[in-house]
């Protein structure tokens, strides 16, 4: 059995890597496209919007999932990643935390198309990680737990034997998944706990034993991985403290623990909960939503995280509730969703990391429960 599966995820890996959708490569007449998950907890949608040279958004497609959302008002899911696109652009995944499975869109531009839907393995999933032909899924709900899946074939999933791995305990509030660019580790945050667990990834794709480390700074929401390895962590800060958030740095060490490097870099924000990468993997951005502002960094090469300018980089109109952020695939534009003023935040990102507004855009209900954003 082990023999089979192993032999079944090589293919699954080398499709996912050579040639993931060969079929679906048409040339696209627009220059990008953003993404939004409505989050509906009668029907999840997404939204398709192409991008224009200068960055400007435009819908052009609602998207029916065939799944449900949880439903809320503002940040319900309270995680990162519930919507991403593959490495290569090709696919969509998108999480139905009502109805506990994944979608999967093939891409052309702002253009989807569903290809498969698939249970998540566990209840509430909330967050997604992609790399090559692996897939993994996190799940907020019942005993928090983590997921894998290998392609079968290009935008079908089928889930890994014996890759179901818990979390510390119920409740434990798993709130983003991210895998190593080695394809080495996963990682998890848990922000009820404060905790990362680290799961070394197996020949199979299945899941070792995980390794904790507890989160030195205050209020751990969720963490990404730069493209050099890095693990870069968003914290809310002490209860009660005033533009008290910040953002750490560790190494993955080879046993999964985690060395620190950059510890508890003030955002000069409250609620700092996402962050976004540059593609170039050198400019780390932070979204500090009960402030409406964006914080900037610049990535080292061994992982140091120092503030670009005077940290705060954007600043969006009173009210914005910016609760999630992506940055185009050409690394030229950061887009913000805007939960409480029911639209979407534009930045361009010049050079040397610095932000310029350009404007907001979009027509959306406000506080209505949206969750998660993509761009390419």
């Amino acid at each position: 059995m082990f023999k089979a599966t192993r032999n079944r995820l090589m293919l699954a890996v080398a499709v996912g890597v050579v040639s993931p959708i060969l079929s679906f490569a048409q040339p696209s007449s627009h220059s990008g496209a953003v993404f939004l998950m409505t989050n509906a907890a009668d029907k999840n949608e997404v939204l398709a919007y192409e991008r224009a040279n200068d960055g400007s958004l435009t819908l052009s497609a609602h998207y029916d999932t065939e799944g449900r959302g949880s439903g809320g008002v503002t940040d319900p899911l309270a995680s990162q990643g519930s919507i991403i696109l593959s490495q290569d652009h090709s696919l969509l995944f998108v999480a139905n935390p009502g109805s506990g499975n994944i979608s999967v869109f093939g891409v052309n531009g702002s253009r989807l198309w569903l290809l498969d839907k698939f249970p998540s393995g566990g209840s509430s999933p909330v967050s997604i990680a992609q790399n090559g032909g692996l897939l993994y899924v996190l799940n907020q709900g019942a005993a928090g737990s983590v997921v894998g899946f290998y392609q079968q074939y290009p935008g079908h999933f089928q889930q890994i034997e014996n890759s179901t791995q818990y979390l510390t305990g119920d409740d434990a509030g798993g709130s983003s998944v991210s895998i190593a660019p080695n394809g080495k580790f996963l990682l998890v945050t848990e922000k009820a706990t404060g905790k990362f667990d680290v799961f070394p990834i197996l020949n199979n794709g299945a899941l070792g034993a995980k390794v904790t480390t507890a989160s030195p700074g205050p209020g751990l929401f969720d963490a990404t991985i730069a493209p050099n390895g890095i693990v870069l962590a968003n914290e809310t800060g002490p209860a009660g403290g005033t533009n008290a958030s910040a953002v750490s740095s560790y190494a993955i060490q080879a046993d999964g623990s985690l060395a620190p490097i950059s510890q508890s870099v003030p955002s000069l924000g409250n609620a700092n909960c996402w962050s976004a990468i540059t593609p170039n993997g050198k400019f780390l951005y932070v979204d500090n939503s009960a402030s409406n502002t964006v914080s900037g960094f610049s990535i080292g090469s061994n992982g140091r995280l120092t503030p670009l300018g005077d940290t705060i980089l954007g600043t969006l109109p009173e009210g914005s509730a910016n609760i999630d952020m992506a940055i185009s695939a050409d690394g030229k534009y950061l887009y913000t969703l805007n939960s409480s003023s029911g639209n979407i935040g534009i930045f361009s990102i010049l050079p040397d990391g610095s932000l310029t507004f350009i404007t907001e855009s979009g027509d959306l209900p406000k506080s209505a429960g949206f969750n998660g954003i993509a761009a390419l």
